[in-house]
């Protein structure tokens, strides 16, 4: 008996769908905020319980009788007060490693992040044991990070897992907010567009998930890159999404650092109207700047080989967003 937190998102509801074909799986507690008809799952095996994971009369509730936990449940934006990512990603954390503890549940799989990672500067190959940044680059990343540590001091058998850029069927993030950006004409190229990325299909992290729910304990408490191994320019692959939906990227570009200057401004701006700036110097780094992870050790000791090609989960995506767009 397994549950998801985060369930009625993007990568939570393709979990549990996934999950519902297995033999080995007899029920699945797919516990969200509210479900939306796009990332909705119906199979006998599935039931939603949709709560709050800052009540911890909830957490209880939803942790009885588990035999196992993915918790993919989050407050994922580059924008937003400490104290709101504390109480989604930290607090509740606390809540569920303490549930869990109490039952004895026998894994516990976290989704954390790989924005960890970034620094503004061009990265390649990055292990998970390399260096982080002496100042991460949001309170999202901070969050996510303080998460892990926190499990990393549960006695729970667990396995972080930092899944890159997820793309595919579902999708309501990434590319979406390309695409917004494109059709309200603030998307541009910045810098010289020759950057290098990792992008992940959303099916490949969900067998990652599979694989850490059932991995030998000696692969435990240990922390996992995910990715498609197979590093893409970013911008070819923007242009082909773009491409596929009748639309044409302009080549107008912004330097890197008439970028950096605009996304300051902005964000000093946005704390003065508690608004989202439309450009953020997360942004401009995620767009302008290679970034690729080592995945070998989830190779070695998960046995993780991406199966999704990285264009077929470009065209998984495609098809989806036409569907829901038409």
């Amino acid at each position: 008996k397994i549950l998801v937190t985060g369930a009625t998102g993007f990568l939570g509801s393709r979990i549990i769908e996934q999950l519902a074909t297995f033999a080995d799986v007899d029920n699945i507690i797919a516990a969200g905020r509210i479900i939306k008809t796009v990332h909705e799952v119906r199979h006998d095996k599935i039931e939603y319980k949709l709560g709050d994971l800052t009540d911890a009369d909830y957490v209880q509730s939803i942790v009885e009788g588990i035999d196992k936990v993915v918790n993919c449940a989050s407050l994922s934006s580059p924008f937003g007060s400490y104290q709101a990512f504390k109480k989604a990603n930290i607090d509740t954390q606390k809540l569920l490693i303490e549930a869990c503890e109490k039952a004895k549940i026998k894994r516990f799989v976290y989704i954390s992040t790989p924005s960890i990672y970034n620094n503004y500067q061009d990265r390649f190959n990055i292990k998970e044991t390399d260096d982080l940044p002496n100042e991460l680059v949001n309170n999202y990343a901070v969050t996510k990070l303080e998460a892990e540590k926190l499990l990393a001091t549960s006695t729970l058998s667990y396995v972080t897992l930092r899944p890159r850029a997820l793309i595919g069927r579902g999708d309501t993030i990434i590319m979406p907010r390309l695409i917004k950006a494109f059709k309200e004409g603030r998307l541009r190229i910045i810098g010289d567009g020759k950057n290098i990325v990792d992008l992940t299909a959303v099916a490949n992290v969900v067998d990652a998930v599979w694989l850490a729910l059932n991995a030998k304990e000696e692969n435990c408490k240990d922390v996992y890159n995910i990715t498609n191994d197979d590093p893409v320019n970013l911008w070819d692959n923007i242009r082909y999404v773009l491409n596929g939906l009748g639309f044409e990227l302009s080549n107008k570009s912004l330097t890197i650092n008439t970028a950096m200057t605009i996304a300051r401004m902005m964000e000093f701006i946005s704390k003065l109207t508690k608004r989202e700036p439309t450009l953020m110097k997360y942004s401009v780094g995620t767009l302008a700047n290679s970034l690729t992870m080592d995945i070998s050790k989830a190779k070695r000791k998960l046995g993780y080989q991406p199966k999704m090609t990285t264009k077929q989960a470009i065209d998984e995506f495609l098809q989806y967003y036409k569907t829901e767009n038409p």
